[in-house]
């Protein structure tokens, strides 16, 4: 079974900011590798803070290309 990592990111987009974990796959070592993959129309962010708001949501699913920037978090 393939090893995942889980990253923390800041995702901004026109409309919102989300703060969540994203898998990044053993055989991609960054997450610009998951984000340049042909073919993935959407990145998947799990435990999400939408705008700063403190109740967490478990799964978004965001369009690769409604994003105008990433971060990587902090742990």
């Amino acid at each position: 079974m393939a090893k995942l990592k889980r990253v923390k990111i800041r995702v901004r987009t026109l409309r919102a900011s989300y703060e969540g974990y994203m898998t990044v796959p053993q055989m991609r070592k960054r997450i610009s590798d998951v984000l340049n993959e042909e073919g993935r129309r959407f990145i998947n962010l799990t435990d999400v803070l939408v705008d700063g708001n403190e109740d967490p949501i478990a799964f978004v699913s965001i369009n690769k290309s409604m994003i105008e920037s990433i971060l990587e978090c902090d742990e």
